[in-house]
């Protein structure tokens, strides 16, 4: 008998409507918490910066505080910059001229938008081929977008611990951590999303703590909670969490007693295609060999390197 086709609710990875929730709660508070927010936002202003352009119309996407936005205003390369959220908590925080907006169903306009720009929020989108055409259409002609998300390695401390202390006291793990996009799939869907002269790097964040506990509470501050649509509902038993403080430490735990916690950035850029980008020249057209450039003997592809 063959499966079932999948429904689109089979298909959905994260709760998106916990994502709001874990936000709105985490607005009132988030200038405790938002460190890794305003490192990520920092970044992602630096590669905008570093774009010999104006930008007269920029998007913030998924703005948090508007830690971004913020950064944008004062480059000098922008004019104006709308917020735009999923939690209207998190939209009223970034103020200015913010609305509130779904990653998923982007209510813009094709060719919007001269500059697009997302810190630490893209991670938490089901259909995130379709988010990257949708950002592409909203951008104009050879309008430039950059985006900083959580990477696949990201809390990979914390997935193993809590994978050993329910094994060890249940007898059985369930999902706490969510998976998240690697560096070779980002950088296919910029691709397949149509972004011209797209690139994708990976850099890594390591914070370190004093127990597992100042770690929750960091992720419950900044809303990046556990929002999986197949997340275990009931509350963990006591003997579970502390389970898990024990495995955390003992796995992972420096010289100084300390913890650490990764988190792996993965950073895309690229343009929307506009008719005055550089284009790849057709093959067979060169008029210079590369060897030559680089000044050394060229091997046929017949011939065997010594």
């Amino acid at each position: 008998m063959s499966a079932a086709p999948p429904t689109p609710d089979d298909m959905l990875v994260f709760d998106r409507r916990a994502v709001a929730r874990h936000r709105t709660r985490a607005a009132t508070t988030l200038a405790q918490h938002d460190f890794l927010f305003a490192e990520i936002a920092d970044r992602v202003a630096d590669r905008i910066q570093d774009i010999d352009r104006r930008f007269p119309l920029a998007l913030d996407l998924g703005c948090h505080d508007g830690a971004l936005g913020r950064h944008l205003k004062a480059s000098g390369k922008v004019d104006t910059v709308i917020s735009a959220d999923l939690a209207p908590a998190m939209a009223q925080l970034a103020g200015g001229t913010a609305l509130v907006a779904d990653e998923e169903w982007l209510p813009f306009a094709d060719g919007s938008f001269d500059l697009i720009a997302s810190a630490a929020s893209l991670h938490w989108v089901n259909d995130l081929p379709g988010t990257l055409v949708q950002i592409r259409d909203a951008l104009k002609p050879d309008g430039f977008f950059a985006a900083s998300m959580i990477g696949g390695g990201t809390l990979t401390e914390l997935r193993q611990a809590f994978l050993a202390a329910e094994a060890r006291v249940e007898g059985a793990a369930s999902l706490h951590v969510s998976p998240f996009v690697d560096l070779r799939d980002a950088a296919g869907l910029m691709q397949r999303a149509g972004f011209a002269m797209p690139v994708v790097d990976l850099e890594t964040i390591t914070v370190t703590y004093g127990d597992v506990f100042g770690l929750i509470r960091d992720l419950r501050g900044m809303g990046e909670q556990n929002a999986l649509a197949a997340r275990r509902r009931k509350p963990l038993r006591r003997e579970t969490v502390l389970a898990l403080a024990e495995e955390y430490q003992a796995r992972f735990a420096g010289p100084d007693g300390r913890i650490p916690a990764t988190f792996e950035i993965v950073t895309l850029t690229g343009w929307a295609p506009g008719p005055d980008q550089p284009v790849p020249k057709r093959r067979g057209t060169a008029t210079h060999r590369l060897a030559d450039a680089l000044g050394v003997p060229e091997i046929g592809t017949g011939d065997k390197a010594g």
